[in-house]
């Protein structure tokens, strides 16, 4: 049993199981973020991560970016998303993918919210990369390092 926790807890870098997978293989969350940037991505999606990938290469965000505001933390509220300090991996990977299906759909609100919702996140991301990760105390939420991965797998800006 402590060993089972122990190999889990060594593991946790963003590594898990797949339900596909054989005991030998390991499915990690860069694997699905490569999933799900096959799937079809909105333009506004890969317009956002090329900004990111691109400031991110020039700027290295080493001035420190402003945190987001009342109005954005109701917007995120309203749809029952976190702040990004406190969103676990599989929570991101899901809301990428509700916010991939909302840019599609045919209800202009919906897609005005999702740029949006994507627009704070990436707002997120580059106060906590501009600060280097010093507000994210706990293991458990990585939600950070999955968005950076989708922006990394998706923008035509990438190594």
């Amino acid at each position: 049993m402590l060993e089972d926790i122990i190999e889990r807890k060594s593991n946790f870098d963003l590594t898990s199981k797949s339900a596909f997978s054989r005991e030998d293989e390991v499915f990690t969350s860069r694997s699905y973020a490569a999933l799900l940037a096959k799937n079809i991505i909105p333009y506004s999606h890969r317009k956002i991560a090329d900004n990111y990938v691109i400031i991110k290469r020039v700027f290295k965000f080493q001035a420190v970016m402003p945190r987001i505001t009342n109005s954005e933390r109701a917007l995120l509220a309203k749809y029952d998303f976190n702040t990004l300090e406190y969103t676990t991996v599989k929570q991101m990977y899901e809301e990428l993918a509700l916010l991939q299906k909302w840019a599609v759909s045919g209800d202009e609100n919906l897609k005005k919210d999702a740029d949006m919702l994507l627009d704070i996140r990436t707002k997120e991301l580059k106060f906590i990369v501009a600060n280097s990760y010093a507000n994210i105390s706990n293991e458990i939420y990585k939600g950070y390092v999955a968005l950076e991965n989708y922006f990394q797998e998706i923008s035509k800006y990438t190594e």
